[in-house]
């Protein structure tokens, strides 16, 4: 099987069929941008409780030789993971071959939620003739980012622009995120 830059594929000359699944997935980037889908996440504790939820379409803006490129998040590729414990707790969203993902690290202090660490990356076919396979990647660490009471939910209908690396910023919009208290799964007050 040979891959083509359009992400086509030409069947080789031979009686050998190798699987559709032989194709590493690579996101396309976009000269324009377009309005992400928007998904919702949802992950369970050990004992099958909801414990984060994530509402939000996700964008990743890629900055390479002066230009601006755009690829969205696709809900329906997305493989979602993490773990929550007491007062920490982590959704990890991920592309096929692990193309671009989504990390969101959340900690509860006293009544509080809020996040500390948001890290990205994408790795992308290349946005030219010639260029190298790239990976771009970056994080946010702030301090308290979408702080909400315990038990309700951070709410934004306008647009979050991140600034993870010279090369990647992340675009969250909207958002409504929850963690560690989710009752029967569902967002208390945002």
């Amino acid at each position: 099987l040979h891959l083509q830059r359009d992400g086509s594929s030409v069947q080789p000359a031979s009686d050998s069929e190798l699987p559709s699944e032989a194709q590493i997935y690579q996101p396309v980037l976009q000269p324009s941008e377009a309005i992400p889908l928007i998904g919702t996440y949802m992950l369970k504790n050990l004992v099958g409780k909801p414990c984060i939820k994530a509402t939000m379409g996700v964008e990743y803006i890629v900055i390479e030789k002066k230009k601006t490129w755009y690829f969205n998040l696709d809900p329906s590729r997305v493989i979602t993971s993490g773990y929550c414990g007491k007062e920490a707790a982590l959704l990890s969203l991920t592309l096929p071959d692990n193309a671009a993902s989504l990390q969101v690290t959340f900690r509860k202090e006293k009544n509080l939620f809020y996040v500390t660490k948001l890290t990205v990356h994408v790795s992308p076919l290349p946005v030219c003739q010639g260029c190298a396979n790239k990976t771009y990647s970056g994080l946010v660490a702030h301090d308290k980012l979408f702080t909400a009471a315990n038990g309700q939910s951070f709410k934004c209908k306008s647009e979050n622009l991140l600034l993870t690396s010279s090369e990647l910023r992340i675009k969250l919009v909207p958002l409504q995120i929850q963690a560690f208290t989710l009752p029967k799964g569902q967002y208390g007050k945002g």
